[in-house]
């Protein structure tokens, strides 16, 4: 505030500047300030010089002090690098204001329109680490108080808004408000310059404004003439944000908020909301900042069901289209699930109004993201060249769920403003695009962890923020397309798509026929000639899985096997042991029925095979074999067996009869006999060969294949099949059959992990594994040969004689030092369990617990928040491992404010880092699905094509055929990144789980002996009995993937050899 005493007319309009909330007043408050200073507000970096000569006041000062700081830079030139060059900004966004500050520093003169009056977007943006620091480093906390003080570092987006608006005006950015950019204006002859088509009227000064540079920030439904846009379509995805009246009580202070809960690794507590509520989420997020914030993704079949929707339209556009929403139910629909979310701690919802009056509650559609295909060009006319750069969501449209819009934006902002500087230094055209495009590669890959740990050190210079920065990854011939000089003619450029592009690696029916030849020589009985006859009898299929891996099929095993038994046989074991899934049953391949199908899936061994030494000798798992199938195939046996109950069933009934080679496989049924591969078992129509999905010997239409209850698509290793009635549910639906009630309540089955010492991983001949034991309710007592918990010396401590926490009278310990890291983490392991942990809900969402969020005032100095974040020390990894555990639940460190501000900000980090990474992989596995449903599409009518009887010339037929052998091989890279994902889905599964079960155990055992109940000490027994389960899942999955790291090092250092 300004003091009483002040009646300097600056110094107030300094304070109403600072204060300001709203555009308008921002705006009016600046003007005042100039006009009471005798400075004209704009041109460039000397109006900020002029108001800080004029302006001596003591609340300014340490405002000065930064932007001092960040002007000095020896990137900037002290304002002097960019002097001679002029700039347009389209867009106030929050990228294009932090693009405009930039520039400005340059020294360059700016000038800014904007089609809005006003900043009224509530939405609330995550910020990474650099982004906080950079924004601190503008004098953020300055012009709002309440910066980063939550739970979680985020800013709404009108906020960060006001704060870059104020910095810009002062950097003496020239904004225009009200004025929409339509295109642009070539120069009309030869000395002058680019300028803007702007709408309405402009003023005369700005209609007339030449430039050089044009940046454009408009938002993704707006970019500049010449750039190709690329579509990344998935599944579709339907967002609803909501932003609720903050009232800032005490009550809603204390409600934790949430950094982000998703259905890919805790289908419990969505199960919950269902059950409750009838709202079908994937995810959602809270964050407390102006408003309550919740953003979530529901599913279709849910808004319909509770009328949100009116209708099913094909059409997404349409689909969300207002004609289509009923906004009293999406209100409902948001309030619920917010609600539900927070326990209802949040009192009465109300909805915060948006810019037109109407509550702040919306349905948006993600299903595609746009990508631009390059982040800059330059035209030319007349001799005038134009500096053309996207940055914000005309240059990539953000994933909301991974929080990395602003941070992106910022760092596109950044790599912008390096190349404006590289343009007035006067270098070439082409070279400064191709290190622009360079920069631009590497834009979608950043994330804090990639980048330099160091944020205090960022500047523009690139090479402070990119490790392993090469600015000559693309070179200047590859951008000569991204130069157009108006005058001639060009043919515009065509979207680059897939299908234009052929596949390299792809075998002709020629070279697959010779390689099965290869394979198969030397067996008796073999003469592969063709693709019909030629594998009729089975041994031929026999002898290639023998030559691929030998030790799987011996020929003495197929001696009095008849065709069809001996091909079920070869079929059954290339699936279970070399990931090869059939795409023609046993019956078509004896009767030579569908030579075309035949092919394809021999084209799948190529694939995975070709680069295999042709050698009778064990060879180890190629590289090529998709190891993660291999693995999610034997999870979904193992599931099914632990399902089925029958421990003393041998490995024969569901794996290949690898030591009883006597007992023959079960033959198909004979309503499976002739063309099964031909119709879907659900769907009843016909199965083209990209279409055909095998699970146990059937075939389906992956988008028939799905949740018996809920309609969604089964994942690989996500889903299980009911014995009972045959149908396939997802893990979140699957009957349970023989458990107590109490156990079924919302909570999934804890699935058995394969262990990876089998043939899948190491073909060679071992002694045979102790079978795999089925997970029961209560597992057995008998300890595990390995115990990766440190939970388990818990038990033994005497807690009656632990006394950690100091006396109120005394003054806190100091910290442990840097060098001490050793003993600080075996004094926290020791005393944990001292800090009264209580326990956890069952049904609660992973929320980030911390401080009450706190309100300083604007005025406070900089310099303590300075030392603060200087004493935020950087942690060894075990140590932080350690702390991070520790302060999930350690309510005494309240004691230790700065001790515990580092840990919470390292917990937060790794919750969102969790999240960020389930939603990445549901995004990819949408994308996936999206991609597999394309290729499908062309298959059909590449096999249609094929399959009927026309005069075709044979030279089409032939290239047709190639042609759908490219298309099968990208489906099997689809399938096999699929599977891969899908590993990663366990992981993050299993890590849920054990935290959740890690909260429970703690609660239990910080309770007195004393005052524990029988029931308590058995339901504490359970709990630590399904921790250790989900702890030796995690390991059979980690030595699952060492195995498979290893496996496939030597197969890259055989190949090299």
């Amino acid at each position: 505030m300004a003091s009483p005493a002040s009646t300097n007319p600056a110094h107030t309009h300094f304070e109403s500047f600072v204060q300001a909330q709203l555009c308008q007043d921002v705006l009016s408050s600046f003007q005042g300030l100039c006009e009471a200073l005798g400075v004209e507000s704009g041109g460039g970096l000397p109006l900020y010089h002029k108001i800080k000569a004029q302006l001596n006041y003591w609340s300014a000062k340490s405002l000065w002090a930064k932007l001092d700081k960040r002007a000095g830079q020896p990137v900037y030139q002290q304002g002097k690098a960019c002097t001679n060059t002029k700039c347009l900004v389209v867009g106030a966004g929050p990228c294009g204001l932090r693009a405009a500050v930039e520039l400005a520093l340059l020294g360059a003169r700016v000038v800014l329109v904007e089609k809005r009056t006003k900043f009224s977007r509530h939405n609330v943006l995550h910020l990474w680490p650099f982004t906080i620091h950079d924004l601190r480093a503008l004098g953020a906390k300055k012009f709002y108080g309440r910066f980063c003080t939550g739970t979680l570092d985020h800013i709404s987006i009108r906020q960060l808004q006001l704060l870059l608006l104020k910095v810009a005006l002062l950097l003496g950015v020239e904004i225009h408000w009200g004025i929409t950019f339509t295109g642009l204006q070539p120069p009309p002859r030869k000395g002058s310059g680019w300028r803007a088509q702007l709408q309405p009227s402009p003023p005369v000064q700005l209609a007339n404004y030449e430039f050089d540079v044009l940046i454009s920030a408009a938002g993704g439904k707006f970019v500049p003439e010449g750039f190709t846009i690329r579509e990344m379509r998935g599944k579709l995805a339907i967002g609803i944000t909501a932003n609720f009246v903050n009232g800032r009580t005490v009550e809603e202070t204390q409600v934790p908020e949430i950094s982000g809960v998703a259905r890919i690794y805790n289908q419990k507590f969505f199960q919950n909301l269902l059950k409750a509520t009838g709202i079908d989420l994937e995810n959602i997020v809270y964050y407390k900042d102006d408003t309550h914030y919740f953003v979530m993704t529901a599913k279709k079949q849910c808004l319909l069901q509770l009328g949100v929707l009116r209708q099913d339209l094909p059409e997404t556009d349409q689909l969300l289209g207002s004609a289509n929403v009923v906004p009293e139910a999406l209100q409902r629909f948001a309030r619920a699930a917010a609600d539900f979310a927070t326990h209802g701690k949040l009192g009465k919802l109300e909805f915060a109004h948006d810019a037109r009056g109407r509550p702040d509650v919306a349905a948006f559609d993600f299903t595609s993201m746009m990508r631009a295909e390059s982040s800059a060009r330059v035209q030319e006319k007349h001799g005038a060249r134009l500096l053309l750069g996207l940055v914000g969501d005309c240059l990539v449209e953000p994933f909301w769920p991974l929080g990395t819009g602003v941070a992106r934006g910022f760092l596109a902002a950044f790599d912008a403003a390096w190349m404006v500087k590289r343009w007035a230094e006067g270098a070439g055209p082409l070279d400064v695009l191709a290190e622009r495009e360079s920069l631009y590669q590497l834009l979608s890959q950043t994330s804090p962890e990639n980048m330099h740990r160091n944020v205090a050190q960022y500047e523009l210079d690139p090479a402070t923020r990119y490790p392993n920065l090469n600015l000559r990854a693309v070179t200047p011939n590859q951008v000569q397309d991204l130069y157009d000089v108006v005058d001639k003619e060009h043919a515009q450029k065509s979207d680059k798509t897939d299908s234009g592009k052929t596949t390299t690696g792809s075998a002709g029916t020629e070279e697959l026929l010779h390689w099965c030849q290869e394979q198969t020589a030397g067996f008796p009985g073999v003469h592969v000639t063709n693709f019909s006859s030629s594998w009729a009898d089975g041994l031929a299929l026999c002898a290639l899985v023998h030559r691929l891996q030998p030790g799987l099929l011996e020929p003495s095993e197929l001696q009095g096997m008849e065709a069809l038994e001996a091909t079920s046989w070869a079929l059954k074991v290339a699936e279970h042991q070399l990931g090869i899934t059939p795409v023609l049953s046993a019956q078509a391949v004896v009767a030579g029925s569908d030579p075309l199908g035949l092919i394809a899936y021999l084209s799948h061994f190529h694939s995975a095979f070709k680069n295999t030494p042709h050698s009778s000798s064990l060879v180890s798992q190629p590289s090529g074999t998709p190891s993660a199938i291999l693995f999610l195939g034997k999870l979904q046996r193992t599931l099914q067996r632990s399902r089925a109950k029958v421990e003393d069933e041998t490995p024969s009934t569901e794996e290949p009869p690898l030591s009883e080679p006597s007992v023959p496989p079960s033959l198909p049924s004979e309503q499976q006999e002739g063309g099964a591969e031909d119709l879907c078992e659900l769907c009843g129509k016909h199965l083209y060969i990209l279409e055909r999905l095998s699970v146990d010997g059937r075939f389906f239409h992956r988008d028939c294949f799905r949740c018996h209850s809920c309609e969604a698509t089964l994942w690989p290793g996500g889903y299980g099949q009911h014995l009972g009635d045959g149908h396939f549910y997802c893990l979140q639906h699957l009957p349970q059959e023989d458990q107590e009630e109490a156990d079924n309540e919302g909570s999934t089955e804890i699935q058995e992990l394969p262990t990876p010492d089998d043939n899948s991983m190491q073909p060679s001949p071992l002694p045979p594994a102790p079978p795999v034991k089925t997970v029961s309710p209560l597992p057995s007592p008998s300890p595990p040969a390995r115990r990766l918990i440190r939970l388990s010396s818990f038990e033994r401590l005497k807690l009656s004689s632990l006394n950690i926490i100091p006396d109120s009278g005394k003054e806190p310990p100091p910290k442990p030092p840097r060098s001490c890291g050793v003993l600080a983490q075996q004094a926290l392991e020791s005393s944990f369990v001292g800090w009264g942990v209580p326990v956890q809900a069952p049904q609660g969402v992973p929320v980030a617990t911390g401080n009450v969020e706190q309100s300083p005032f604007p005025g406070e100095e900089e310099e303590e928040e300075e030392e603060e974040e200087e004493e935020e020390v950087t942690l060894e990894p075990h140590l932080e491992q350690t702390l991070l555990t520790f302060t999930k639940n350690a309510g005494s460190m309240t004691k230790y404010p700065t001790w515990y501000r580092t840990l919470m900000r390292r917990a937060r980090e790794e919750e969102m880092k969790r999240f960020c990474r389930a939603q990445a992989i549901q995004r990819r596995l949408n994308e996936i699905e999206a991609a597999v449903r394309e290729l499908e599409t062309e298959g059909k009518e590449l096999e249609l094509a094929l399959r009927r009887e026309n005069s075709s010339p044979e030279q089409q037929k032939k290239l047709w055929l190639e042609q759908l052998l490219q298309l099968i091989q990208k489906k099997n890279s689809l399938v096999t990144e699929e599977a891969e994902l899908m590993i990663t889905v366990q992981e993050l599964d299993l890590e849920e789980k054990q935290w959740q079960l890690d909260q429970e155990l703690r609660g239990y055992m910080n309770c007195e002996e004393t005052l524990k109940t029988e029931a308590d000490r058995q339901a504490e027994d359970q709990v630590l009995r399904k921790l250790l389960d989900v702890v030796n899942q995690r390991d059979a999955l980690i030595r699952f993937q060492e195995e498979r790291r290893l496996s496939e090092m030597a197969s890259e250092k055989g190949a090299g050899t």
